[in-house]
């Protein structure tokens, strides 16, 4: 019996390994409509999983013009027939044949789940990273041709930064933070980030003075309350990347780099900055909105451009003046959405607020880390270089308890405070 058990488990085996069967992940990690997997030999494939909890498999380039398809919509053709629909041209792709009305013919590829697992048959090796290519050589040895798809953690930021859609931002932010935290990912790297990332074009961008925040009175103020800070979470993903990528060859002083914790640490607020907009956003679809329904402003970013040639400056104006005033007005904001019963708001809100609390202290803790290096004076460099960087002075109340946590007191901001100013506490 046992040669038995033997022969057919080796027979299965046989099955399975003449079937080109791959195991991708678990089901469970699979909630997107789309994930993208990258192929070895540069035919990409997209999985799908429907809402029917079906997974489907097809190439992830559209064969008109190669439109992204993993960016694409599913629908219903009727009679239960679903399509994935190009976001270039909006061809369509049946998920069973991979045939369209326009007469075009997508490869699709058989899915299986089994014990929790899903299946792709396909003979190419797939990863949810890109796969460097292999290198051709000469006979002697020396390299002739290297072409590779860097996969860098610089790269993956450069990337983010370059992609519109906030959803897709998340997902790509959410996966490279799994894979640098679990050594999928090792190498820094080298980018070249864009000047400014890119944004959906069916967003309306006005100044920043003339975005309506309200106060939160009433269904509509509490949206577009939420609303702001939905836009300032994307840009807030955003920024952390562009530090990462701006930043990855910066010497200190005594030619030392960066440690790795310094990337450990911005990736980590990438991640809770991805997690805060998709917080932000669900909220506001709960309330009969959405992202984008209402104007959005792009002023953060212009603390950005302004600092983009000096780490330093980058930690003190990003990190250590917009996000602790962040925490400035988190008990006032709180306290407007709490009045009007809307708990689930509140609770959202508290998530975000203990995170930037970390990402206060991180700029901290990077700042000191830097100016300790180099022989700087901490205090004086920091508030030489908000008064070169920011406009203005810097405005009461603080939230002395919030600040204090992530390890910025008093002797950090109040000389930046207008002299005929009142010192005002939050808490």
């Amino acid at each position: 019996m046992d040669h038995f058990e033997k022969d057919l488990v080796d027979a299965l085996k046989d099955v399975v390994e003449a079937g080109n069967w791959q195991c991708v992940g678990d089901k469970s990690k699979f909630k997107s409509p789309c994930t993208k997997f990258y192929s070895d030999d540069g035919e990409h494939i997209v999985l799908v999983h429907t809402k029917d909890d079906q997974f489907w498999a097809m190439d992830s380039s559209c064969p008109h013009e190669g439109g992204p398809l993993e960016q694409g919509d599913i629908e219903d053709l009727g009679h239960g027939k679903l399509a994935l629909i190009c976001p270039w041209h909006y061809f369509d792709f049946s998920l069973e044949t991979g045939s369209s009305s326009t007469g075009l013919q997508n490869q699709v590829y058989d899915v299986r789940v089994l014990d929790g697992k899903v299946y792709i048959n396909t003979q190419s090796t797939l990863s949810l990273c890109p796969i460097p290519a292999t290198k051709i050589t000469h006979q002697d040895g020396l390299p002739v041709e290297i072409t590779s798809s860097e996969n860098t953690l610089c790269m993956w930021a450069t990337k983010i930064l370059h992609t519109a859609d906030p959803q897709e931002k998340v997902s790509l932010t959410k996966i490279v933070q799994e894979n640098w935290d679990s050594g999928k990912i090792t190498e820094t790297g080298e980018a070249s980030p864009p000047a400014q990332p890119n944004r959906k074009d069916s967003l309306t961008v006005v100044e920043p003075g003339k975005i309506k925040r309200g106060k939160g009175g009433t269904l509509a103020s509490r949206i577009a309350l939420l609303h702001s800070l939905a836009n300032i979470e994307q840009w807030a993903i955003d920024l952390s990347w562009d530090v990462i990528a701006r930043f990855s060859t910066f010497r200190l002083s005594n030619g030392e780099p960066l440690p790795r914790q310094f990337f450990d640490d911005f990736v980590k607020v990438a991640g809770d900055e991805a997690k805060h907009y998709q917080l932000l956003e669900q909220r506001i679809m709960e309330l009969g909105s959405f992202f984008g329904a209402l104007p959005v402003h792009n002023g953060l970013w212009q603390s950005a451009t302004d600092t983009s040639h000096d780490l330093l400056a980058r930690l003190a104006i990003v990190h250590m003046v917009h996000e602790a005033r962040g925490l400035d007005v988190h008990p006032q904001t709180l306290s407007r959405f709490a009045a009007q019963g809307d708990t689930s708001s509140v609770k959202v809100l508290e998530v975000i607020y203990a995170d930037e609390i970390t990402h206060v202290a991180a700029g901290l803790r990077w700042f000191t880390y830097i100016c300790s290096k180099e022989g700087r004076d901490s205090l004086k460099t920091f508030h030489e270089l908000v008064k070169l960087h920011f406009k203005g002075f810097l405005k009461p109340p603080f939230n002395t308890e919030g600040r204090r946590t992530a390890g910025m007191t008093e002797e950090w901001y109040v000389p930046l405070v207008k002299p005929s100013s009142s010192l005002q506490k939050t808490s």
